[in-house]
């Protein structure tokens, strides 16, 4: 078994009545994780080139940083081509150790141009009349809001604090965007666990709002002042929504390809395992994910992650990502058969 189908117990019991069905899904979920996606590319192209392909309703699709990146992809034309053109240009991207922020920044302008090369591709996203785009993007607030690197770090480890106490403490230091389709109102549209500004996402901001939504404070520059959403700079989506934990929906089911079994809610809460992800956000979510024996048979026994850059030569991780690229090729195969037979899908599927 390649994958493993999680689903909470609302979830469970439809997909035990009626399998898996691409109509009875209304939002879909995408995490923060840098390269981590890479492990999911071609089940990501599966579920928009052939699960998805003849969608008539809305899908509501809701990602932060690597997400949000892997959302525009699907929100255009020919999602299948853009979703692979992003994840080409991902694999060859270079780093080098002691890269400056700037320099980082710079070079992920490539990222961006793979996603979306010219205003017709953007303008695909904006008008795409069933996969709407809405990606998150945290907006500094005080002290996190200092540019000398020093300062940032210290307001890090300030927010890290605070963090651990309570969750609700990171709302005084960023402030949850949620840029959103401005021709649909998302399920998700009122959340206020933190505080929330909703943006129309329009010409004027979609380039920004992406790239706002992978900027790593101390890795990549933040983006100022994006339209729409007034001044200040923009951040990583992950510092306020990592794996999320927020009501999606109550209408429908929740598709979450996901590279853990398990949902962190901010970028803070990663080494807090006592915080996860509240049950009650998960009842309707079928969450996809690779199998621990998958995993085990990759190249060095794991998924792509941020530190390849450093612990690799160029050469090595480029070969690492190609072929896990192409061996999730067998999660889209088996999230076929999947749909195929219902009684498979019961005999794999395990509640959160």
């Amino acid at each position: 078994m390649h994958l493993r189908l999680i689903a909470g117990p609302k979830a469970r019991a439809h997909l035990l009545e009626h399998g898996l069905r691409q109509a009875d899904f209304s939002v879909m979920v995408g995490a923060s994780g840098g390269p981590k996606w890479l492990a999911l590319a071609k089940l990501d192209q599966y579920l928009f080139g052939e699960f998805f392909r003849d969608r008539d309703a809305p899908l509501h699709l809701i990602g932060s940083s690597a997400g949000a990146w892997r959302f525009t992809c699907f929100a255009r034309k020919d999602p299948v081509a853009a979703s692979a053109a992003f994840a080409h240009a991902y694999q060859e991207i270079a780093y080098p150790r002691g890269i400056s922020v700037a320099e980082v920044t710079e070079r992920s302008q490539v990222l961006l141009q793979a996603v979306l090369p010219d205003p017709d591709a953007a303008q695909e996203v904006l008008g795409n009349p069933h996969i709407k785009l809405n990606l998150v993007v945290a907006r500094a607030k005080g002290i996190t809001t200092a540019r000398q690197r020093g300062l940032q770090a210290a307001s890090l480890g300030v927010t890290a604090l605070a963090n651990a106490v309570h969750r609700r403490t990171l709302g005084a230091f960023f402030e949850r965007v949620l840029f959103h389709a401005a021709d649909a109102q998302p399920p998700f549209y009122h959340i206020n666990d933190l505080p929330t500004r909703r943006v129309p996402l329009a010409a004027d901001n979609l380039r920004d709002a992406v790239l706002a939504s992978g900027s790593i404070p101390l890795v990549l520059s933040g983006v100022p002042d994006i339209a729409g959403a007034g001044p200040g700079i923009y951040y990583d989506g992950g510092i306020t929504d990592y794996h999320f934990d927020i009501p999606f929906t109550d209408d429908g089911l929740v598709l979450y390809p996901h590279f853990y079994p398990y949902a962190s809610p901010g970028w803070f809460d990663k080494s807090l395992k006592w915080r996860r992800a509240r049950p009650k956000h998960y009842e309707n979510v079928l969450m996809v994910c690779p199998s621990p024996a998958w995993i085990a048979a990759l190249p060095y026994g794991k998924i792509p992650d941020r530190k390849d850059f450093g612990r690799m030569s160029h050469e090595q991780k480029v070969a690492y990502w190609g072929e896990t690229i192409a061996r999730s090729e067998q999660l889209a195969d088996e999230f076929h058969q999947l749909t195929m037979d219902r009684d498979r899908l019961a005999h794999h599927l395990r509640t959160t």
